[in-house]
């Protein structure tokens, strides 16, 4: 409400239905599909509007979520801590499973020592390629799939999708603004020197100004008017600041 941004915007924004994102809102929480739901929501509509959605959710565990039966058992001393761990095995028992396991090692090794005198006297009479290349290319091809895979996820970055417009007046100044939808945030307004119109949000904003006597800032970043005798138009995206043809200059129509 007071970015004045209106809720079917947003909903076209984030794609999360109006009545889920009022229910969010209104903190009735029964309303929506579950908490895994609601984290989801609360951080794509935080996201929308520019808050620190990582907060939100931390701030509805707080107070919302139940916690695990882990985290509900009370602490016990130290002492009774110590009292409850499980039983080590016996030392006899260790010992006999080791002698097990050496054996087998040891099983192994002879079999692999003759397996592989086999597979060279093969490969010095008919020619047999050894399997350690092949295994060594597969190795080598896996490691270079999973290297790709990562590139291509650290390429992917989401683009914001709403920009976030301030007009700063540096003198008198005409000033017209639209957001997306064609819908009017100053209309035909003179400003004079230090006045501030917004922080406003939108998708798109249409800008015209009748001079240079003004400051743009753009994101969080300033941006000078080029000096102009006639005005200038902008058009203003979440990606690019680009200047528009006086056919496509917003008009406002200032009530009398």
């Amino acid at each position: 409400m007071h970015a004045r941004i209106d809720i079917s915007e947003i909903e076209s924004e984030t794609k999360i239905r109006a009545k889920y994102l009022r229910a969010l809102e209104n903190e009735e929480w029964d309303l929506l599909p579950g908490p895994t739901y609601v984290k989801s929501f609360l951080r794509t509509y935080a996201d929308a509007l520019g808050l620190d959605g990582k907060l939100l959710i931390e701030e509805y565990k707080l107070r919302h979520e139940r916690l695990s039966d882990v985290e509900l058992q009370p602490i016990a001393p130290p002492g009774q801590r110590e009292r409850r761990r499980p039983p080590r095995a016996s030392f006899g028992r260790g010992w006999l499973i080791a002698v097990v396991i050496v054996g087998l090692v040891a099983a192994l090794y002879f079999l692999g020592i003759a397996g592989d005198d086999d597979n060279g006297n093969g490969g010095s009479a008919g020619g047999t390629t050894p399997r350690t290349s092949s295994t060594q290319t597969q190795s080598s091809s896996s490691k270079s799939g999973a290297a790709a895979g990562t590139t291509t996820k650290k390429k992917k970055k989401s683009k914001p999708k709403v920009a976030k417009l301030t007009v700063v007046a540096t003198g008198q100044v005409y000033v017209c603004l639209k957001a997306a939808g064609d819908r009017t945030l100053v209309n035909g307004v003179v400003l004079t020197g230090g006045a501030r119109q917004g922080q406003y949000r939108s998708s798109r904003f249409r800008l015209r100004l009748g001079n240079a006597e003004a400051r743009l800032v753009v994101n969080g970043k300033s941006r000078s008017v080029p000096p102009v005798a006639n005005g200038i138009g902008y058009e203003i995206t979440p990606t690019k600041v680009h200047r528009l043809p006086q056919s496509r200059w917003p008009e406002c129509r200032p009530s009398t």
